[in-house]
């Protein structure tokens, strides 16, 4: 579902994502761990469409997100780890400013999709409020329901539990794992080990630029020389050198 081939990202001397080689398949549920400036966000933003890549390809279900962007965004549902959302539109409006631009206004199985999740969500009765009356946890949720309403083949999510509850959390992870369940694709980026070691089916740590480590917790676990380890022991392990 997702290829990311040889890329790198350079800025200026700095080298912020190194040859990076990953695929992630239909159905599963990727975690995407590493320290503060691994080069985590910036390989999501490319992923996304948001930044080019100064060399590499990126795929997404068959579709180069540099030659065929428009194709490949239909499919993404993508929460960045800053959402940004227009506080003096009301949170219908601005449902309704992302169903234009996926082009599913008047789709009925979006309008199902968008009413379950905020149902879920609890965000029913603030649809005729000002988002800048909306509380951080609200707004996330807002943005992971605007992700998913078009029903996208692959999510990609940056820091999805900032700001959340112990309820929305919960909703959160079992959402997610109902994508993958679905038959298709999340690719989450957290610095919340518990959260990776619940849901991923599968687990690459990055340090500088580069994967360190990518497999089940089983797989990691012996790359870590560690039998019986949690993942917040085996991501301190592995990334013990990283400066």
């Amino acid at each position: 579902m997702i290829h990311i081939d040889g890329v790198t990202k350079v800025y200026g001397s700095t080298v912020a994502v190194d040859n990076l080689n990953l695929h992630v398949k239909p159905g599963e549920c990727f975690g995407f761990l590493g320290p503060n400036g691994a080069g985590k966000t910036t390989t999501l933003k490319m992923l996304a469409g948001l930044l080019t890549p100064t060399k590499g390809a990126l795929t997404i279900f068959g579709h180069d997100i540099q030659k065929n962007p428009v194709e490949a965004k239909k499919i993404i549902g993508f929460v960045p780890d800053k959402p940004f959302i227009y506080e003096k539109l009301t949170g219908r409006e601005f449902l309704e400013f992302i169903r234009d631009i996926y082009r599913v206004n008047g789709d009925s199985k979006v309008f199902e999709k968008q009413a379950a999740l905020l149902d879920m969500f609890s965000l029913s009765g603030w649809l005729d409020e000002l988002v800048e009356t909306y509380s951080h946890g609200m707004r996330q949720k807002l943005i992971i329901t605007s992700a998913l309403i078009h029903n996208p083949k692959v999510i990609i999510i940056d820091e999805p539990m900032v700001g959340l509850d112990a309820k929305g959390m919960r909703q959160v992870k079992g959402l997610f794992r109902e994508v993958a369940d679905s038959g298709n694709t999340v690719l989450l980026s957290t610095h919340t080990m518990a959260v990776a070691e619940e849901i991923c089916d599968r687990i690459a740590i990055l340090s500088k630029g580069k994967v360190i480590a990518t497999g089940t917790m089983d797989e990691l676990r012996a790359n870590a020389g560690s039998e019986g380890d949690d993942l917040e022991s085996i991501f301190l392990e592995l990334t013990k050198n990283d400066e």
